[in-house]
């Protein structure tokens, strides 16, 4: 059996290695060619060439304005990163049901790929300007684009009125009644009238204070004739002749007849035990 000479084998695996290289090299240059007739993602970036031609101005412009050109910059942006956030979902599920070719989801990897590029040169910008800054300008720029946002939506209210009389009509306008303002009069404060005072006699100031009746007590009032009640006769008499005495030595009298700090309060006096010998 005749050997087999060393060559074969060598230029055997040399031509296979060679045609892999031919093969690998002819296809990238047609996809990058075919990705390059591809329409682009997004149109061009008018921010970023604005921004870039400032920096190349010979007397260069102060850096209030390039600092709000790289904010124009990162907010246009901050739209091209919710634009591609919001079709990446769709895109995703078109792909697995076989809805769109990978030509166009080649693009949209390749705008994704850009839009990283860009985010990354505008930090490296903005912390060129201030350090530290790069991490909050696309914050910043968030809030650009929402207050833009709204703005937008605010201007165009009139237009949408105008479409929405031009279908529907013209609203009517509702009714309204005129009010008149009332006007208060402010009246002179009235004088306060004196009160009619009765004197008191003497014999309301000498009749003793009595004690509540056990139904006022519990709550109820008590009659007009216990609230009204007067002395005896006897009594008032023996009152008036204390009174027309002399008030610096005589005692005072009480309810029952006594006089108050006599001695007849404690023991009987002497005229009291005579009168009571005559009567036996």
């Amino acid at each position: 059996m005749a050997s087999i000479p060393l060559l074969v084998p060598l230029t055997y695996i040399t031509l296979l290695i060679g045609a892999l290289y031919t093969f690998s090299k002819v296809y990238r240059k047609r996809t990058v060619a075919r990705i390059a007739k591809l329409e682009r993602w997004f149109p061009a970036h008018p921010e970023r060439d604005t921004y870039i031609s400032l920096l190349q101005l010979s007397p260069p412009p102060s850096e209030v304005l390039l600092k709000a050109a790289l904010l124009r910059r990162a907010a246009a942006d901050v739209q091209r990163i919710i634009s591609l956030r919001d079709d990446k979902t769709a895109l995703q599920a078109l792909l697995q049901k076989g809805s769109i070719d990978d030509d166009l989801w080649n693009a949209f990897t390749a705008a994704e790929k850009e839009l990283e590029a860009e985010i990354v040169e505008v930090v490296n910008e903005a912390n060129s300007f201030r350090e530290g800054w790069g991490q909050f300008i696309f914050a910043s720029a968030s809030e650009v684009v929402n207050n833009v946002k709204q703005r937008d939506m605010v201007m165009a209210i009139p237009k949408l009125r105008a479409e929405a009389e031009a279908k529907y009509g013209a609203p009517k306008a509702p009714k309204l009644k005129a009010i008149t303002p009332a006007v208060a009069v402010h009246s002179p404060p009235e004088e306060p009238k004196p009160k009619n005072v009765s004197p008191i006699s003497l014999n309301d100031r000498l009749t003793p204070a009595r004690s509540p009746s056990p139904l006022a007590t519990n709550g109820s009032s008590a009659p007009s004739s216990i609230a009204t009640m007067t002395p005896p006769p006897s009594i008032k008499t023996e009152l008036n002749g204390y009174s027309n005495s002399s008030a610096g030595t005589s005692p005072s009298p009480s309810v029952n007849g006594d006089v108050t700090g006599s001695p007849r309060a404690k023991s009987k006096t002497p005229g009291s035990a005579s009168k009571a010998r005559k009567r036996k």
